[in-house]
């Protein structure tokens, strides 16, 4: 019954009813007071019968021209939550409703227009991705051929010298000939830890699902006993820290370390990460064999990749070297806002306790 009630068609058709029956109450009421006069009781029957049934077909008609706009207005506005932004309302015959189809054409004919633009904005984005994903790869390519063309084809190339003259060297003078072959097995284990090295740059990056500090505490003495160093870790790290943050400090390590194998021929390395109040702060020595011309390195490819991963995050990369005295590479990360307050310590760590890192080329 209330569902009936809240129909406006059958609303109006029941004010015609009650409003017929009022009448022929009315025409009841002046007959009894004399006003009028029937004669025939029977035509009371048909009077009433007949006033009924002309206001309720009235009723049901008004009703019914005020429905079927509405209905209308309904079906057009299921099709554009359906996604349909291209219907649109016929002008409206009556006055009343004539408003409401221009706004809800108006309406939807924005919408349409928006979305269109969004689609596009959508198809534009997908296109970029790909051309930097492409990008991407093509100079990940580049480095690593650089890469191999700078460490392991060359530890080959003078691999394959040595072996080509080691039987002649042999006839003609022994001893040396021996330390021929020695320098030829200390080549081959300099190409291993080369290889090892760019093998390891080419696995997945190990920090998803596991905190900055968790993966360091996995991968960090792995990579160390695999390539014969000595690794001294030191992580305080009070959960301040954003994953983007996180991702970048992880890659800035894995690229350091990496270089560390490389070019420095240390036996021992050291880091320190360190979540301050309102920066984080990574130092990565070595006790290599380090370099004075700073000029040309600072150009490198591996310490521009780190310089990049931490200008991305507003951060800065430093690095200090000497001759013989090893290199550190230092890296500062501005934490800013509340959700990076992580009640770390608050004292500066700016002493230099360490003075080798990692030679970049």
């Amino acid at each position: 019954m209330m569902s009936f009630l809240k129909n406006t068609k059958w609303v109006l058709m029941l004010y015609f009813l009650l409003i017929g029956a009022g009448v022929a109450v009315f025409l009841y009421a002046a007959d009894e007071w004399g006003y009028i006069h029937i004669q025939d009781n029977r035509l009371w029957v048909y009077y009433s019968v007949g006033i009924v049934l002309f206001t309720g077909i009235a009723g049901y008609i008004a009703g019914q021209r005020i429905q079927r706009p509405l209905d209308l207005l309904h079906l057009n506005m299921l099709q554009v939550a359906k996604g349909n932004l291209t219907v649109r309302l016929p002008a409206a015959e009556d006055g009343s409703f004539a408003r409401v189809y221009e706004e809800f054409n108006t309406m939807t004919e924005a919408l349409e227009k928006k979305m269109k633009l969004l689609q596009r904005l959508g198809e534009q984005d997908v296109i970029e991705k790909e051309i930097a994903a492409e990008a991407a790869v093509l100079e990940e390519r580049r480095r690593m051929a650089r890469d191999l063309h700078d460490t392991v084809s060359q530890q080959l190339f003078a691999i394959h010298m040595s072996a080509s003259s080691l039987p002649a060297v042999l006839k003609k003078n022994p001893e040396h000939g021996e330390k021929v072959l020695s320098q030829l097995i200390e080549m081959s284990h300099i190409a291993q830890k080369q290889m090892r090295a760019l093998i390891a740059q080419l696995r997945p990056v190990e920090l998803e699902g596991r905190t900055l500090e968790e993966a360091l505490e996995r991968w960090f003495p792995d990579y160390c006993r695999q390539n014969s160093l000595k690794g001294v870790k030191d992580v305080e790290v009070y959960g301040g820290v954003s994953e983007a943050i996180e991702h970048q400090l992880f890659l800035i390590i894995q690229e350091a370390v990496a270089n560390i194998v490389k070019h420095a021929g240390a036996s021992m390395v050291s880091m320190s990460l360190r979540e301050e109040e309102k920066r984080v702060v990574l130092s990565i020595s070595d006790d290599g064999c380090g370099f004075d011309d700073l000029t040309q390195k600072q150009g490198s490819y591996g310490l521009s990749t780190m310089r990049e991963r931490a200008e991305k995050l507003g951060g800065q990369v430093d690095i200090i070297s000497r001759q013989g005295a090893g290199t550190t590479v230092r890296v500062n990360i501005p934490l800013f806002g509340e959700e990076n307050g992580s009640g770390g310590p608050s004292d500066e760590h700016d002493d230099l306790e360490e003075e080798a890192a990692v030679p970049v080329k």
